[in-house]
């Protein structure tokens, strides 16, 4: 497996595990709707939050948060879409972005409630 790989790996890891601690119940990691993707999908209180993992070795460009952009955005919100019609969701959504950097053996994790709403136009 490839080093960016391994590294995403672990941060999604990192990041089921941070949000477990903070009292998240898991639902999904890696569900797929198609070539789209979800990271995590959970549930707190009372809400479907789907939670987009960025995961990075060092910051030295851009943090990993930044990566996040409008078409990345909107892929998330369809592929969320699909998950809610397809499992008859009806609950609030929040989206979210875990931001990891790796330091060391250790993970710095930015948790980022709320990241973006879903745009008007997006399927």
């Amino acid at each position: 497996m490839a080093g960016h790989n391994e590294l995403g790996k672990s941060g999604e890891v990192a990041a089921q595990y941070f949000l477990r601690q903070k009292g998240y119940r898991i639902l999904d990691c890696n569900w797929r709707s198609g070539h789209k993707e979800l990271d995590i999908v959970a549930l707190f209180e009372n809400m479907l939050i789907v939670a987009e993992v960025k995961a990075r070795s060092g910051s030295e460009y851009e943090e990993p948060w930044q990566a996040v952009d409008r078409k990345k955005i909107r892929r998330i919100v369809q592929a969320a879409h699909h998950y809610i019609k397809l499992h008859r969701i009806d609950l609030p959504v929040r989206f979210d972005i875990l931001s990891l950097l790796r330091q060391g053996e250790q993970w710095e994790i930015e948790h980022i409630e709320d990241a973006f709403r879903a745009p008007m136009q997006t399927y």
